[in-house]
């Protein structure tokens, strides 16, 4: 086998890679159901994980009683797993767990974050991207963004050295993905001469405790005016004004994932890494069996972490390679 030839067909066994096994599940067969007036996603085939339907943006108080209604709602369901709530990060449960982590910059006001918290280059860079004419605001959410996100989308099929799984969706679809949790989300726009150039969405959960950041994303082509910086800044003034406590970057670190880029963005604007217990609760044999064996993990996760960044560097350069015309008309 050539060297091209393998390097695409490792790119393709691994595009699906993600960092725990029940979302690789997710982006292969997913069924929406209702329990306890919660939307449920029940994913995978042999093994069926059921989740909340925008799991690390919404929680679970009172898990007894959706376990319970899982058992009873007719769907054939092997194992229940959901995330616990900041500020807690000792598990308040007595279900099985593990430890997961997220990227959590605690916030009190905004002052305190730009004189404290930011580190003093990502401070330099949110200045600069005003000084270049960036400006950013609140933005509600309608036709005109949705087709500025779609174009952000559109720009580049390649993003952190992977597939961009947004790029090439048509105008509905943008609009209803975008339009998830739309009753608390708050939009959050970067403008250059009047274009949307980056964008944030951020989630609060139920409480108001904390908010997700569901969406980041700026325009490679403005990368030198740097409004991913300005964005971030914006995000912390709407979470400080709202009384949000914790704004959160997903995850600090991915298994055994070394440094990169977007860790290092994260840090230097003051996320740090908090370790919060993840419950998995099965509810069949298939489900108890699966936990004991660790069958809810991909396979990948129990790659030696220098195979598996050999691994991404082929599949970045089998990725370069199919997308260099597009790329050179970005």
């Amino acid at each position: 086998m050539s060297n091209h030839a393998r390097a695409r067909s490792i790119g393709n066994s691994i595009r699906l890679r993600a960092g725990c096994a029940h979302e690789l599940r997710l982006r292969i067969v997913t069924k929406l159901i209702n329990v306890r007036d919660k939307e449920i996603h029940v994913a995978g085939r042999t093994l069926r994980v059921a989740q909340l339907h925008g799991d690390r943006y919404r929680f679970l108080d009172d898990p007894e009683s959706m376990i319970d209604g899982l058992r009873a709602c007719g769907e054939r369901v092997d194992l229940f797993t959901f995330a616990q709530r900041l500020p807690d990060s000792q598990p308040k449960f007595s279900y099985s767990f593990e430890w997961d982590n997220f990227a959590v910059l605690p916030i009190t006001t905004f002052e305190n974050w730009w004189k404290h918290e930011i580190g003093f280059k990502a401070r330099n860079k949110a200045k600069q991207a005003e000084k270049n004419g960036v400006v950013v605001r609140e933005v509600s959410f309608n036709d005109a963004l949705v087709a500025g996100i779609r174009e952000i989308y559109n720009e580049c099929p390649i993003r952190q050295r992977r597939r961009f799984p947004h790029y090439g969706k048509d105008f509905e679809t943008v609009r209803r993905e975008e339009a998830t949790f739309l009753d608390s989300s708050i939009f959050i726009g970067a403008y250059f001469d009047d274009k949307l150039i980056g964008f944030v969405k951020l989630v609060p959960d139920e409480t108001g405790t904390q908010a997700g950041l569901m969406n980041i994303i700026s325009m490679v082509k403005h990368r030198d005016k740097v409004p991913q910086n300005a964005l971030i800044a914006h995000a912390v003034r709407a979470c400080a004004t709202r009384g949000i406590q914790y704004l959160v970057y997903s995850r600090f670190d991915y298994g055994k994932k070394e440094h990169d880029g977007l860790r290092d963005f994260k840090e230097r604007n003051g996320f740090r890494r908090v370790n919060t217990p993840r419950f998995y609760v099965p509810l069949t044999a298939m489900g108890r069996v699966a936990l004991r064996l660790g069958l809810h993990h991909s396979l990948s996760e129990r790659i030696p972490e220098g195979v598996a960044r050999k691994l991404r560097d082929l599949r970045a350069g089998w990725y370069e390679r199919k997308y260099r015309s597009v790329m050179g008309e970005a």
